[in-house]
């Protein structure tokens, strides 16, 4: 193959899909979900989004409501709440993406790698048997299998029917 096509990232590289003011994980009261924003579920503690430039397919960002930078800061009720959400959340993805397995982490600090330093948020990252190919380890270019639109609308049903009151 000589051409790698990825026309959806054009209005990235355009400015037009840049980066947005305000936090990533502010939504208004009410908002349960917005494709627009990859936003699959939203509850009163947690929400759950589809990472816009993922690692993998499925790659999710958990992450509690209320603007806090660390784990010290989290309510009990948050804290209960996130490991609620990441769990119902791994369910998900097994029964809609088959992953062999995840890798569930949380970076502290911008030293640490935190995209988003200042609002804590876990990442969870399907992972499938040689999923390794030779763009990630020669390029450290992720190739998705299925367009961002498609795996929201595929995991959407699942996260808008959850009746855990998060």
């Amino acid at each position: 193959m000589n051409t790698l096509w990825t026309p959806w990232r054009m209005s990235y590289i355009l400015g037009k899909k840049g980066k947005q003011s305000g936090c990533i994980f502010d939504f208004e009261d009410g908002v349960s979900s917005s494709k627009s924003a990859l936003l699959l579920y939203r509850g009163t503690l947690v929400q759950a989004l589809l990472n816009r430039f993922p690692y993998a397919n499925g790659h999710l960002l958990i992450a509690p409501n209320r603007h806090v930078a660390d784990l010290s800061e989290l309510s009990p009720a948050e804290h209960s709440a996130i490991m609620t959400l990441l769990t119902r959340s791994c369910t998900i993805l097994r029964a809609h993406l088959k992953p062999d397995g995840f890798n569930i982490g949380l970076n502290l600090g911008k030293t640490a790698g935190a995209g988003v330093a200042e609002h804590l948020h876990f990442h969870i990252v399907p992972r499938w048997e040689d999923d390794h190919n030779f763009m990630t380890v020669i390029a450290d270019i992720r190739t998705i299998p299925q367009h961002i639109d498609e795996t929201f609308d595929q995991l959407l049903s699942d996260f808008s029917t959850m009746d855990l009151q998060l």
